[in-house]
């Protein structure tokens, strides 16, 4: 492509002038250009100012839509105007970067060019990225014979830490492929620290498989649906990104329990899977066992109002070692005994006389269901690849994906897995573990939800102790290494507090209604609607390295993908 391809003029009018920040110019109608496009006007001192273009208008001589009309004979569609309209093309731009720091407004009839790649990277600040982790490609002046393809890079420190951490991706279900993307961003990761020796600097992954099996074989080689041109276009997508074309690597997976002779799985895998599975030791089947989990109780009541606290206060009476109802019992069933006992009208105690029945009652309605599951059991078997699954947590180490499979549970139980597993992630970079044996955890711990919403949205109530935990973890988590990738349809409808403490945000397709709440106010009118119309595999992402939002493209996952 030539570096100094002339596509324009700068306009500057006494009702649209040009800007430090804002310039239009006039452009040839029929030359394709896009917003994110990137564009370079000769300035003063023989700079050059770099923009983006934000939007693309076209013009013609007629006064009104009424003049084109009566052009038209009155109105005849088939008539060809005789008069002859001079139309043009404008584009408004957003002033991104000038290589001699000359921020003065560009000056009308300046000569505009499109930029080569070097110059590209150079205003979109991509020249001076330090640390680089890949996060996808961008396409300049798209479907044109100057087509610019380049690799982005984000400076791994503002997403994993310590100058910012944190990943929220929004998108409508389906479409927006949004675990596939923070899949592709956990690969480059990987591949980035797979040879790191630096214990100082290291990473490790939590992920919740919570749709199907989605995420249930990320070990394997995906089999490209056997189309040959699929397999050798996605190879070629991760070569070209400098990733290797392999999926995941020390990967183990942990389903909920059930016995070989129950009637019902745990999980959407094949008994044959989960037998293969078992056979090269890469799956544990986890169970709670009241004397270590009870205190884990209260996140089956993220969801549930308790405005009263009267549920907390049953929960801490639990807990208590001294309590003498509770703190002697030792298995499940004791437990759920001892709650129906002081649920039954004149057996409150003068242990717990300020806690009504009718509280109790409803703690038992919540709770009988769910323990009465196989996973909450008297004892554990490791000889069967039976564990509790804070106590393999405690033993995460450097590069170790674990896949956490909740998809098949209710709520309930799903938020009790999330909430018990992200407190002992936190704990575990707290250092409350550090006397145990095999306890050394890595730097870092991605952890990555699907369905954001259950656990972070606006509607969950302030007492939730998930809520609780995921605000520790991105207001004070990026310091300690705890690191939260969160993904949700709604943006809007996550907490500010978790979204406002996200470095970086990816933006997938979604609709109108949703770009018009205040979460989208910062983003252009144009690129709002570019959101309702986005590709499978694009998203826009921002980020505090890049001098603008940038829209990219990611490559289909290289994990084998169940049906």
């Amino acid at each position: 492509m030539s570096d100094n391809k002339l596509i324009g003029r700068v306009l500057a009018t006494e009702k649209n002038p040009t800007t430090m920040d804002k310039f239009c110019f006039w452009t040839n109608s029929d030359l394709q250009l896009h917003a994110f496009d990137i564009v370079k006007v000769a300035h003063i001192d023989g700079s050059f100012t770099f923009g983006v273009i934000e939007n693309i208008s076209h013009i013609t001589d007629a006064q009104s839509f009424l003049t084109n009309f009566i052009s038209s004979d009155f109105g005849n569609v088939n008539v060809e105007e005789p008069t002859l309209r001079i139309g043009m093309n404008y584009a408004e731009v957003k002033v991104s970067f000038n290589n001699k720091n000359l921020y003065t407004p560009v000056h009308n009839n300046a000569k505009v060019y499109l930029a080569s790649a070097e110059e590209i990277t150079l205003a979109l600040g991509l020249d001076k990225i330090q640390n680089p982790l890949v996060c996808g490609s961008l396409k300049m002046y798209e479907g044109t014979p100057d087509e610019v393809v380049l690799p982005v890079h984000l400076n791994s420190k503002f997403i994993l830490g310590p100058e910012g951490a944190h990943l929220n991706i929004s998108g409508i279900s389906g479409l927006a492929s949004k675990t596939s993307y923070a899949m592709f961003l956990m690969k480059a990761i990987q591949d980035q620290y797979l040879n790191k020796q630096d214990s100082d600097d290291s990473v490790a992954f939590v992920i919740f498989n919570v749709k199907g099996c989605d995420l249930m074989a990320i070990d394997e080689m995906s089999d490209f649906e056997n189309d040959t041109t699929k397999k050798k276009k996605i190879l070629a997508d991760y070569k070209n990104l400098q990733l290797k074309p392999e999926p995941f690597k020390n990967v183990k997976y942990f389903i909920p329990y059930y016995s070989n002779n129950s009637t019902k799985q745990s999980t959407y895998l094949s008994r044959d899977d989960v037998d293969l599975y078992l056979k090269s030791n890469k799956l544990n089947k986890f169970k709670y066992v009241y004397a270590y989990d009870k205190e884990s109780i209260e996140m089956m009541f993220s969801n549930i109002d308790d405005p009263a606290q009267t549920m907390e206060s049953i929960i801490s009476k639990i807990i208590d070692k001294d309590d003498p109802d509770f703190g002697r019992l030792n298995t499940w069933n004791e437990f759920i005994n001892k709650v129906t006992e002081n649920s039954q009208k004149g057996n409150s105690s003068k242990n717990n006389s300020d806690i009504s029945v009718l509280s109790w009652r409803k703690f038992k309605r919540i709770v009988r269901k769910a323990i009465q599951d196989e996973m909450f059991a008297q004892r554990v078997d490791p000889q069967k690849k039976e564990c509790r699954l804070a106590d393999e947590i405690k033993k995460i180490s450097n590069n170790d994906v674990f896949v956490i499979d909740i998809a098949k549970l209710p709520e309930d139980k799903q938020a009790f897995v999330f909430g018990d597993a992200v407190r002992t992630i936190y704990n575990l970079k707290l250092g409350e573990f550090d006397n145990e044996k095999r306890v050394n955890p890595p730097s870092k711990i991605v952890v990555f939800i699907d369905e954001l919403n259950k656990y972070a949205s606006k509607d969950v109530p302030k007492t939730s102790p998930i809520l609780r935990e995921l605000l520790d973890v991105t207001e004070r988590g990026r310091s300690l290494g705890v690191i939260l990738f969160g993904a949700e349809q709604f943006r809007s409808a996550i907490h500010d507090r978790v979204t406002g403490n996200c470095a970086t945000h990816a933006y997938g397709r979604t609709n109108s209604i949703e770009v018009s709440t205040r979460d989208y106010n910062s983003l252009p009118s144009t690129y709002k609607n570019m959101l309702t119309r986005l590709e499978q595999g694009d998203y826009l992402i921002q980020n505090p390295v890049f001098r603008s939002l940038l829209k990219i493209h990611f490559p289909k996952p290289i994990y084998k993908q169940f049906k």
